[in-house]
C-alpha cells in the first residue's frame, strides 16, 4: 500500500508525536511518504526516525501541481492529511488525482485559531470548506468523531483512532533528581511535582491551572509546577505566576525533547483544556504511571475515569481543580493507585501497535469502498422504519440491526430514515435521512444495494392508511431504483380496509424479494392479502441479539436510579391505550401482591417517557405505602436491557419491554392490547398473558405467580430465539450476494 501523508510541518505537541509514531509504525510494512510544507524540527525529526520525508515549499499552485504529478507517477493509493494547510491541498488534489483523500482531525477545528480572530476568519473558514470536500475523516477520539457526525459529516465515513504510545522501553535518560535540578527544583521526600506538557495557548487554559496551583501551594508548600511548552500566552502566564505563586514554585521549561524524563519525574500529570480530542499527553503520562487530573472535555473521559484512572473537573472550575491537586499532593498512596490503574488501561488500549493496526484497517475499508465506486457497483443498505420517534425500543432494534449487518460486512455503509436524523446519526453512527426527505432518500436508493423495510410493524393500517401507503410506496421506489428489497424481522397487520389489503398484497408480490417475520400470525395475514410469490421465513425479533451494558456502566446506572444491585424487583411497563386507564388499580394490585408475596419492589417504567409518564405516576399513587421507584427508559438501550436482566420479572403492555426482558431470559407477563403482543407470546412459547378486556387483578396475580415459578423456561427459550434472530441477517446477506 503506497500512502502519502501531508502536514504543514510546524506542528508540535500531541499532533507531532501522533504523526511521527504512526508513520514510523506504518513504514515497517507499507510504502509511506511524509510531505511537509515547512522545513524545520518536525521534518528533521521524522527523517531521523526513518520516515521517508520530503519538504515541499513555495506557492500553493506549485505544491498542488508537484504532488499531483508525483501521485500519478508513483501510483499512490491514498492521500492522508493532517491540519488545515494539508486539508486545503488535499481538497485540491482530490479531483486532480482520483485517489481517496482522508484527514485526521486532532481537535475541534473551530477552535484551532482561538484568540486569533483574523486567522479564524481566513485560515479557519478555508479549513472548514476544505474539510467538507474530503472523502473520509478520522477523529483521534470517539468524542472528536461524534463532533464530526453532529456537524453533518457522513457517519459511515467517520472513523476513530487513538493516540498510541510505545511500551517497549521505560528507561528515562535522566533520573528524577537530575531532571528536576536541571530546572531549579531541589527535590526531597515531601516534594510533589505537578506537570503539564502542551502548547501555551488559550485552548489549553493554563490560567486556570496556575490559579489552582496558587491555592495548592498555600496548603502544600512543597508542591511544584512545571509547564513544558511554548506559545502566545507564555509571557502572560509567567507574569500571572509571579503575582500569585511563591518564587521558584512554578517553572516554565519551554519545549522538551526529552519527554520521557519529564513524565518519569513528575508526580501528577495535568491537563486543563477547554477542548480536546484525546490528547497524546494523557496516554503518554499513563505510560509512566502518572496520576492524572484533567478537564472533562472531548475524549478525555474515555481514558480518565473519575476516581478510577484519574480525577476530572469541569473546565475553568478553579475551586474543584485546586481541591483535586491538594488531595493528591497530600496522598501518595492515592497517586500510586491512580497511576497504576491508568498504566494498565493505557497499555491495553493505547499501544502503538494497536494504533497502527487500526489505521491499516481503516485504510483497507476506504480503499475497498473506493474500488467499488470506481467500478460503478452499488454499496450499502438503506433501512426504512419507524425510527427517531422517541421510542427507545424501536431505536434499540435499529442498533441491533446495524450491528449485525456490520458483522456480516464490516465495510457496509448503513443509512436509515428517521424523524430525528441528526440524533439518530449521532447515537448510532449511521447515515440518516429525514423520513419525508424523499429527494435525499431516492438519491441514496440509487447507490445502495439493499433496502430493508421493517424492524417493526409497518404493514398495518391501525394507526393510519397514510402510514401504510408510505411504506408500500418506499418499497416500490427502492426496487425501481435497483435495490434488492427485504421486509426484515417484522410483524404484519392488522390491515383492515379491503382496498389497503389489495394494495399491500399487490405491492409485496411485485416488489419484495424476501420476507422474514417475527411471529407466525403474520404469515396468515400475508396469505390473506394474497402474497404467494415471495419467500417467507419466520425468525425472531432482532432485539434477541442485543447485548446489555457492561457491568461497570450498568452498576453506575443502577446506582444513579436508586436501584440496589442486591435488590429484588418487579418492573411494570404500562402504556395509555384506550381503556387501559380502567385497569390502573389492577396493575397496582399485582404490584402490591409481588411485594407482599415475593418480596419484589415495583419499578414503574416509562418505556416511552412522554406517553407513559402519566400512567406510571397514576399506578404509583395506588400502591398505598408499598416502596416503589419510577424510572424513564434511558437513551442507551444497553442500560435498559441490563435493567431488564437485573429484575426478577416484567409485567408489561409495551411490546418492547416484553421483548427486551424475554431476550435476557427474564420471566414476562403481558397485557395484550394488540394482536402483535399475543403473537409475541405465541412464538415465545409462553401463555403468561391476557388480553386487555380479560385484565383483572386476580388474573394478573395468577399469571405473575406462574411466570415466576417457571423462570428457567424463559431463559431456555431466549437462547433458541437468539439463534433464530440471526437468520434475519443471513437472509439479507444472501440477497446481497445474489
Amino acid at each position: 500500500m503506497k500512502l502519502i501523508h501531508l502536514i504543514s510541518g510546524g506542528d508540535v505537541g500531541g499532533a507531532k508525536t501522533h504523526v511521527h509514531t504512526l508513520l514510523q509504525g506504518l513504514s515497517q510494512t507499507e510504502n509511506v511518504r511524509l510531505v511537509c510544507f515547512t522545513d524545520g524540527p518536525f521534518a528533521q525529526e521524522a527523517a531521523a526516525l526513518g520516515i521517508p520525508t520530503q519538504v515541499l515549499t513555495g506557492r500553493l499552485r506549485r505544491i498542488v501541481r508537484t504532488l499531483r504529478d508525483e501521485i500519478r507517477r508513483e501510483g499512490y493509493a491514498l492521500v492522508h492529511c493532517h491540519g488545515a494547510r494539508a486539508n486545503l491541498v488535499g481538497s485540491l488534489l482530490k479531483k486532480k488525482t482520483g485517489v481517496p483523500v482522508v484527514t485526521t482531525v486532532h481537535s475541534d477545528y473551530r477552535l484551532d485559531y482561538m484568540g486569533r480572530p483574523l486567522a479564524a476568519m481566513t485560515y479557519g473558514v478555508i479549513n472548514r470548506i476544505a474539510l467538507r470536500r474530503l472523502d473520509d475523516w478520522i477523529g483521534v477520539s470517539d468524542v472528536t468523531a461524534q463532533m464530526l457526525v453532529e456537524r453533518g459529516f457522513d457517519p459511515n465515513r467517520v472513523f476513530t483512532i487513538v493516540n498510541g504510545v510505545p511500551f517497549d522501553d521505560r528507561t528515562p535518560k535522566q533520573s528524577r533528581g537530575d531532571f528536576l535540578r536541571g530546572y531549579g527544583i531541589e527535590p526531597d521526600a515531601e516534594t510533589v511535582v505537578f506537570g503539564i506538557a502542551a502548547r501555551i495557548n488559550p485552548v489549553k487554559d493554563m490560567e486556570t491551572l496556575i490559579r489552582a496551583f496558587a491555592e495548592t501551594v498555600k496548603a502544600c508548600p512543597a508542591a511544584r509546577l512545571i509547564i513544558a511548552g511554548d506559545g502566545e500566552q507564555r509571557a502572560f502566564l509567567e507574569e500571572l505566576a509571579k503575582q500569585l505563586c511563591p518564587q521558584g514554585t512554578v517553572v516554565f521549561a519551554g519545549w522538551l525533547e526529552d519527554t520521557d524524563s519529564f513524565y518519569a519525574a513528575i508526580d501528577v500529570n495535568m491537563l486543563t483544556s477547554l477542548s480536546e480530542g484525546l490528547p497524546y499527553a494523557l496516554p503518554e503520562g499513563g505510560r509512566w504511571s502518572c496520576a492524572t487530573i484533567a478537564s472533562r472535555v472531548g475524549g478525555i473521559p474515555s481514558l480518565i475515569e473519575h476516581e478510577n484512572t484519574g480525577l476530572l473537573f469541569t473546565p475553568k472550575d478553579v475551586e474543584t481543580l485546586s481541591k483535586h491537586m491538594i488531595r493528591l499532593a497530600k496522598d501518595a498512596e492515592l497517586r500510586r493507585e491512580l497511576g497504576q490503574r491508568l498504566y494498565e488501561k493505557t497499555k491495553r488500549g493505547f499501544s502503538v501497535e494497536a494504533t497502527v493496526a487500526l489505521q491499516k484497517k481503516i485504510y483497507g475499508t476506504i480503499l475497498r469502498r473506493h474500488a467499488l465506486a470506481l467500478e460503478g457497483r452499488r454499496s450499502g443498505t438503506l433501512i426504512c422504519g419507524a425510527y427517531g420517534k422517541g421510542n427507545s425500543g424501536d431505536d434499540a432494534i435499529l442498533s441491533a440491526i446495524t450491528a449485525q449487518l456490520r458483522r456480516l460486512e464490516p465495510d457496509m455503509p448503513v443509512y436509515v430514515t428517521s424523524r430525528t436524523p441528526r440524533q439518530t446519526a449521532r447515537d448510532l453512527r449511521i447515515g440518516a435521512y429525514y423520513t419525508f426527505n424523499m429527494f435525499g432518500i431516492h438519491r441514496r436508493m440509487k447507490k445502495t444495494a439493499l433496502y430493508l423495510s421493517g424492524g417493526g410493524s409497518l404493514i398495518q393500517d391501525a394507526t393510519s392508511s397514510r402510514s401504510l401507503w408510505y411504506y408500500l410506496g418506499s418499497i416500490r421506489s427502492a426496487k425501481k431504483r435497483g435495490n434488492k428489497v427485504m421486509m426484515f424481522s417484522c410483524s404484519v397487520g392488522p390491515v383492515r380496509r379491503k382496498a389497503n389489503r389489495r394494495r399491500a398484497g399487490k405491492t409485496i408480490n411485485r416488489w419484495v424479494d424476501s420476507i422474514t417475520l417475527r411471529d407466525e400470525s403474520s404469515i396468515a395475514e400475508l396469505r390473506g392479502m394474497g402474497v404467494r410469490d415471495v419467500p417467507i421465513r419466520v425468525t425472531a425479533d432482532m432485539a434477541f441479539l442485543m447485548d446489555p451494558a457492561e457491568p461497570a456502566a450498568l452498576s453506575a446506572y443502577l446506582r444513579d436510579c436508586g436501584v440496589k444491585e442486591d435488590g429484588s424487583y418487579l418492573l411494570v411497563a404500562p402504556r395509555p391505550w384506550q381503556e387501559a386507564k380502567r385497569h390502573i388499580e389492577d396493575f397496582a394490585a399485582a404490584a402490591r401482591h409481588a411485594h407482599k408475596t415475593h418480596g419484589l419492589t415495583p419499578i414503574l417504567f416509562a418505556m416511552e417517557p412522554d406517553r407513559d409518564r402519566a400512567i406510571c405516576a397514576q399506578i404509583a399513587q395506588q400502591l398505598e405505602g408499598v416502596p416503589s421507584l419510577t424510572l424513564e427508559a434511558p437513551e442507551n438501550a444497553a442500560l435498559a436491557l441490563g435493567l431488564m436482566r437485573h429484575v426478577r420479572a416484567v409485567l408489561g403492555m409495551r411490546l418492547h419491554s416484553l421483548i427486551f426482558a424475554a431476550s435476557q431470559g427474564t420471566p414476562v407477563v403481558g397485557v395484550a392490547y394488540d394482536p402483535k403482543v399475543s403473537g409475541f407470546f405465541d412464538y415465545l412459547g409462553q401463555d403468561s398473558f391476557c388480553t386487555l378486556p380479560e385484565c383483572t387483578a386476580a388474573r394478573l396475580i395468577e399469571l405473575l405467580d406462574k411466570a415466576l415459578s417457571r423462570g428457567s423456561s424463559f431463559a431456555e427459550q431466549a437462547a433458541k430465539l437468539r439463534t433464530l434472530a440471526e437468520e434475519n441477517c443471513r437472509v439479507a446477506a444472501e440477497l446481497l450476494k445474489s
